[in-house]
């Protein structure tokens, strides 16, 4: 079928296994079903229900609204602002890490300067 005519959950059904590098074998046998079930899905020609549409989302780790086309993002605001949130602290960390260097350097500085013999003027 003609990938223009074919639901957006089978053209993101085949996408998702395609980014993961799996064959539709590699990935029916992951998900518990046959490869040929598979095909159909990702062709349009059945239609899986609910229950193997949240196996689905679990597995590739996206949202039901993504995987039927009703939005572009893949997780939802929590799982993206939980992300955000680690970025934030994961830069925090190394900026304390470089404050620390810092203050080591300054406390270097300053002991050699207290341990310069005074210039008579």
């Amino acid at each position: 079928m003609d990938s223009s005519k074919k639901s957006k959950f089978a053209v993101n059904l085949g996408k998702l296994r395609q980014e993961k590098g799996l064959s539709q074998r590699q990935a029916a046998a992951e998900l518990g079903i046959s490869q040929a079930l598979l095909s159909h899905y990702e062709t349009d020609a059945r239609e899986p229900k609910l229950d193997f549409v949240l196996k689905i989302c679990d597995y590739y780790s996206v949202t039901t609204d993504f995987i039927l086309g009703r939005t572009k993002e893949r997780n939802d605001a929590a799982t993206r602002l939980s992300a955000q949130v680690s970025e934030v602290i994961e830069s925090l960390d190394e900026l304390r890490s470089k404050e620390s260097e810092l203050i080591g350097r300054l406390k270097t500085i300053t002991e050699s300067k207290k341990n310069e013999p005074k210039k008579k003027d």
